[in-house]
């Protein structure tokens, strides 16, 4: 008897054994590819952790133009050795349709997450064209190539700055899309775009992500926002300031319309943003008929300029000199996001308050004071 009771236990082992490896062969089997664009910069850096964690296989393009090849290496590092193995990166920029067509007749995706483009206001309306080239251009070309080798499923980077400076607050989903800037109208342009090659082929699914604010940084202070030259928005540039790197902040309009004067926008946490990636990505695969859908990544909560910066004093320990300037054109005096058709339809809510973002954004900054560069004064993005 004892023989046989050995025998079962044996044989229930062996069931065990055989039905974990018929689990990890199925993981494999379900296990998704994913091209990032845009992959080193800053919120696509912290959702390509967020991907890996997952276990989906993820490829980055980037030209580097905005980043730094050091984000990866600290992705890597974040994620670990047996992780990393699931990273590729391609020194690629969007504009050049034949190395796009390479890299996709050599790896079949089984999504796109489309980050890749120029950011910032105030440069767009100096230099148009260059935002044109660059943000829509490079995204008729990903679709072209995307659409050549069946691969119809998207999740966009736009932006909040498609609503221009909305008739109420807060926007909605389906408010009038009105851009007050080039950066914005690039936004809105690919979202039409987006939105025509749905109509016309059904079978694709995208999903446009407006997002307001992002600030903060990874919890650990390996990965943060290091943009190039002059920060053009308000927390790598109240960072630097934090860290002796730049002198005062400007703030950009102290006249509006609002309790302290200065602009009201939604922050939101790039941890919060990389997460909310995560759930359009399962959404699309899980949905067949999705259509073309927008969803607003916020808080929900508006803060002001002088309020942010309180935060952030409150979170380093440090006194902010600020300069009061001009209102910057293009810039509206207050927006903030509705959030609940990605609560309903997501499954996804914003769970870092300011406090929160400071702390991280403060912990990056002061372990990282010249950013992802190796050594004092060398220039971002030449090592």
């Amino acid at each position: 008897m004892e023989g046989g009771r050995e025998g079962i236990g044996d044989w229930e082992e062996e069931r065990e054994r055989i039905e974990m490896v018929c689990a990890a062969q199925r993981l494999s089997l379900e296990r998704k590819t994913i091209m990032v664009t845009g992959g080193a910069g800053f919120i696509g850096s912290h959702t390509v952790v967020q991907l890996l964690k997952q276990g989906y296989i993820v490829s980055i393009i980037d030209n580097l133009y905005n980043s730094v090849m050091e984000a990866v290496h600290r992705v890597r590092r974040l994620v670990g050795p047996q992780l990393s193995n699931n990273l590729h990166f391609h020194h690629v920029d969007l504009r050049n349709k034949h190395d796009l067509e390479i890299i996709f007749s050599k790896t079949k995706f089984d999504a796109v997450i489309h980050f890749g483009g120029l950011k910032a206001v105030g440069e767009s309306v100096a230099e148009p064209r260059r935002y044109f080239d660059n943000n829509v251009i490079g995204s008729i070309n990903l679709f072209q190539v995307m659409a050549k080798f069946q691969c119809k499923k998207m999740v966009f980077s736009s932006s909040a700055a498609v609503y221009g400076q909305p008739d109420e607050i807060p926007c909605v989903e389906d408010f009038h899309l009105q851009a007050m800037n080039p950066y914005g109208r690039t936004k809105l342009f690919v979202e039409e775009i987006a939105r025509d090659i749905q109509k016309a082929e059904p079978e694709w699914r995208i999903i446009l992500l407006r997002y307001f604010n992002p600030v903060g940084a990874h919890e650990s202070g390996e990965i943060g926002e290091d943009p190039r030259g002059i920060p053009n928005n308000l927390m790598p540039y109240l960072t630097q300031v934090a860290v002796g790197r730049l002198p005062e902040l400007n703030v950009y309009g102290h006249d509006y319309p609002t309790k302290d004067g200065t602009a009201i926008r939604d922050f939101i946490h790039v941890m919060d943003l990389a997460d909310g990636h995560i759930a359009a990505l399962q959404k699309i695969f899980a949905t067949e008929k999705i259509g073309c859908s927008a969803y607003n990544l916020g808080t929900g909560r508006g803060t002001s300029v002088l309020q942010m910066v309180a935060a952030f004093e409150k979170a380093s320990g440090k006194k902010i000199p600020i300069k009061m300037c001009p209102r910057r054109p293009g810039d509206a005096t207050a927006i903030y996001a509705s959030t609940h058709k990605a609560e309903n339809e997501l499954g996804w809510k914003a769970k870092y308050g300011i406090e929160e973002m400071c702390r991280d954004q403060w912990n990056w900054a002061s372990n990282n004071p010249w950013g992802y560069q190796l050594e004092l004064g060398l220039e971002n993005g030449n090592h």
